[in-house]
C-alpha cells in the first residue's frame, strides 16, 4: 500500500493514505509552496484559496484553506461531450409489470396519504405479514408526517412523493391508506398518482368503516393475491435505474467509492441503463464539469436553474450557500465544498448529462440524469427511489445504517470501515487502496449489482428491515 497519492497531475497537494505525525490519513500534504491567496488544486480543479502561506510538506486543511466560491453565477454553454460507446446488455431476473416498467422487487406496500393514520399502516403492516405467498418478498409500509396543514408547494411535493412510491415498480401491489378530512385526499391523490390499474393500487379511507383494519386486511389478501402472479423473468440490464448518493465521505471517498460507482454508471449506461444524480449543494464547485457534459443547450438551461435555484433556496432563508462540508466530513479529510462537490460528483462517471429532474418526476430518459434535491442522505435517497431508482448506492468514509425505500447499497471508502461495520457495509470499495485495479473492482461490484437486482442477495438494509422516507419539506406548517 502507498503512503500518499496524487490523483491528478494538476494538483499541488496529495492526499495521505497513511497517517503520520503532522498529517491524518485522507487528508491532504502540499506537494510544493503555495503562497496566501493561490488557490489549492486536488482532482485537477482548485478546491480552495491558501489562507496564509503553506509549505510544501504542510498539512492542509480548514486552518489554512477557505472556499473560493461565489453565490449566484453566470454559466455559458461550451460542451464537452463525449458519447458513450455501448455494448450488448447484461441481464437480470426481474419483474416484467403490465405498464412496461421492470422491478427487481416484488413487495405490497402500504402508503398512507398522511401521517395521523401512519401508526394504522404499522398495525396493518404487522397483521397482514402472514398473507405473504407465492412470489411476494415482503409487506411494507412507508410512513411520514405530512399529508396535511401543509401548503403550496411543501403540498405537492408531499403528493409527488407518495405518488412516486405507488407508481414504484419494485411494488407488485399497493394499499393507500387515507384518513378522511386531510389535506391530501384520496380524490386530489389520485389526480397526481395519474393512471393505475384497479388491481395493483386500492385504497381505504378510515373514516369510512367501523373498523379500517379489518377493512384494510380484506383488501391486502386481494392485494397479495394479484402481486403473487408476478414471477421473475430474464430482462436486459438496460431496464435498471440506479441512483447516486454519497455520505459521511472521508478524504478517501473521492479516491475509491465514488469514482468506482462513477465507473459502474458508465458500464451500465452503456449497456442501455439508467442513472441519477442527486445532492445538488454538494454539486457547487463542480457544477461546471457537469454543464460541459449537457448533450443540448436545453439540459444545460435546466443544470443552471438546478444549480441556481438551490442557491436562491439557501439566500431565501438567509443561510450560507457554502455551509459545507460536515464535521464528520472534516473530520475526515474534506475541508471545503468545492474539495467535497469534486469527489461526490465522480458518482456520475463521464456520461453525458441526459436530462434534469425536478423534485418527485419519474425518470423517462436513459442515461445519466440529474434531480433536484438536498445533500441530506435521507431526503436525497428518498427523492431518488421516488424518481424511480431501482437500487440506491451509496458511497460513505464514516458509515451509516439508514436505507430508503428501495434497497440502499452502502459503498466503504476505506478498508477500515468495511472491516469494523460489516452489519452496514455491502461493498468495500477500499480495496482500491490496496493495490487492486479498477477494472476489477468494478466488474465485481458490477456483477454484485445484477445478483442485487435478481434476488439473490438483500442489502444490508433489507436484511435489517430499514426503510426510511423522508419527504422534502421547506415552508410553512399550519
Amino acid at each position: 500500500m502507498l503512503d500518499s497519492i496524487k490523483i491528478n497531475e494538476k494538483d499541488n497537494v496529495e492526499v495521505a493514505l497513511v497517517a503520520t505525525k503532522t498529517v491524518p490519513a485522507g487528508h491532504k500534504r502540499a506537494l510544493v509552496d503555495i503562497k496566501q491567496g493561490e488557490k489549492v488544486i486536488k482532482y485537477g480543479n482548485p478546491i480552495g484559496v491558501a489562507t496564509c502561506d503553506i509549505k510544501a510538506g504542510d498539512w492542509i486543511h480548514t486552518h489554512n484553506l477557505k472556499t473560493g466560491l461565489g453565490d449566484l453565477l453566470e454559466y455559458t454553454y461550451e460542451p464537452e461531450v463525449t458519447p458513450m460507446k455501448m455494448h450488448a446488455s447484461s441481464t437480470f431476473m426481474g419483474y416484467k409489470r403490465p405498464n412496461g416498467k421492470v422491478g427487481i422487487r416484488n413487495e405490497v406496500w402500504i402508503i398512507p396519504t398522511v401521517g395521523c393514520v401512519s401508526d394504522i399502516a404499522k398495525i396493518i403492516e404487522r397483521q397482514s405479514q402472514e398473507l405473504i405467498k407465492g412470489s411476494v418478498e415482503g409487506i411494507h409500509t412507508f410512513t411520514h408526517p405530512y399529508g396535511c396543514s401543509q401548503l403550496g408547494e411543501d403540498h405537492l411535493n408531499t403528493q409527488k412523493a407518495l405518488a412516486g412510491l405507488v407508481n414504484h415498480p419494485n411494488a407488485g401491489a399497493v394499499l393507500v391508506l387515507g384518513l378522511g378530512c386531510e389535506n391530501n385526499t384520496i380524490e386530489s391523490f389520485k389526480e397526481v398518482i395519474g393512471e393505475y390499474d384497479e388491481n395493483r393500487v386500492k385504497f381505504v379511507i378510515c373514516q369510512e368503516y367501523e373498523d379500517e383494519v379489518a377493512k384494510a386486511l380484506e383488501v391486502m389478501t386481494q392485494l397479495v393475491e394479484y402481486a403473487s402472479t408476478f414471477t421473475r423473468e430474464e430482462v436486459p440490464a438496460s431496464e435498471l435505474v440506479i441512483g447516486l448518493k454519497c455520505g459521511g465521505s472521508d478524504g478517501f471517498s473521492g479516491i475509491t467509492a465514488n469514482p468506482l460507482v462513477g465507473a459502474v454508471s458508465d458500464k451500465l449506461i452503456s449497456e442501455g441503463g439508467t442513472t441519477i444524480l442527486t445532492e445538488v449543494p454538494e454539486m457547487f464547485g463542480a457544477e461546471t464539469l457537469l454543464m460541459k457534459r449537457c448533450i443540448n443547450e436545453e439540459v444545460f438551461d435546466k443544470t443552471v436553474s438546478l444549480i441556481n435555484n438551490f442557491k436562491n433556496y439557501f439566500i431565501k432563508h438567509d443561510q450560507v450557500v457554502y455551509e459545507n462540508p460536515s464535521p464528520g466530513n472534516k473530520k475526515g479529510g474534506i475541508s471545503t465544498l468545492e474539495d467535497k462537490s469534486l469527489g461526490c460528483t465522480q458518482k456520475g462517471g463521464l456520461a453525458p448529462v441526459v436530462d434534469v429532474l425536478t423534485y418527485g418526476q419519474s425518470v423517462c430518459e436513459k442515461g445519466l440524469n440529474l434531480l433536484q434535491a438536498p445533500g441530506n442522505d435521507l431526503v436525497a435517497s428518498t427523492a431518488l427511489s421516488v424518481s424511480g431508482a431501482h437500487i440506491v448506492l451509496f458511497t460513505t468514509g464514516r458509515g451509516t445504517p439508514f436505507g430508503a425505500p428501495v434497497p440502499t447499497v452502502k459503498i466503504s471508502s476505506n478498508n477500515e470501515l468495511f472491516a469494523k461495520k460489516k452489519n452496514w457495509i455491502d461493498f468495500n470499495a477500499g480495496q482500491l487502496l490496496l493495490g487492486k485495479e479498477m477494472k476489477e473492482v468494478s466488474e465485481e461490484f458490477y456483477a454484485f449489482i445484477l445478483d442485487l437486482a435478481s434476488g439473490k442477495i438483500q442489502s444490508k438494509t433489507e436484511q435489517h428491515g430499514i426503510r426510511d422516507l423522508a419527504i422534502f419539506k421547506d415552508g410553512v406548517t399550519l
